[in-house]
């Protein structure tokens, strides 16, 4: 299904919104979840992962899809700790396919990928590297309405962020490009 009347599609990236990373280690609660989903102790980061969040992004009323490095891995190692399903995954362009003019502008190598893949659905991504630049080219290219929600890495994904995905998602109310962000 595609176009307007297809559910909205969240693209959720996990280094930075799941897993905060670049403050202290002490800033960072840990949860415990019991067995591991793969060999206990595979990336000591998991645990930094809130199961608060899976609940919190299965209530959201879009399709969500890992728009991540993690690939599969995120379906393997992540969604079991925070009770989601499956997810779909992006699979991300060969480095040697990303466009050079591209990185030299300062549009994120996920971008393009993500516009295709959305293939004119409306679309949520939360990531931490989100710019202007992928605003603008998202605005230029993505016939459907889009939210780029740049999540500080420090904090993951906090109340506001899920504020801000639920109030977009609720409202067709948008600028004249048909991009939000913050």
């Amino acid at each position: 299904m595609t176009g307007c009347a297809a559910r909205p599609l969240l693209f959720l990236d996990v280094d930075g919104p799941l897993i905060p990373f670049g403050g202290t280690p002490e800033q960072y609660p840990t949860w415990e979840m019991g067995a591991e989903p793969r060999q206990a102790g595979s990336n000591p980061l998991l645990g930094r992962i809130n199961p608060g969040h899976g609940p919190r992004l299965t209530a959201l009323r879009c399709d969500l899809v890992w728009a991540t490095t993690w690939m599969d891995d995120a379906n393997e190692d992540i969604a079991p700790r925070i009770g989601l399903p499956r997810l779909a995954v992006v699979i991300w362009p060969e480095p040697t396919d990303i466009d050079e003019q591209d990185e030299r502008s300062g549009l994120h190598w996920k971008t393009r990928a993500l516009v295709d893949w959305a293939g004119g659905r409306p679309f949520a991504w939360v990531d931490d590297e989100i710019t202007d630049t992928d605003r603008a080219w998202v605005s230029a290219h993505h016939p459907g309405r889009a939210l780029l929600r740049r999540v500080d890495p420090r904090r993951g994904l906090t109340d506001a962020d899920y504020v801000a995905l639920e109030d977009w998602l609720h409202t067709r109310q948008v600028d004249a490009s048909g991009v939000t962000g913050v």
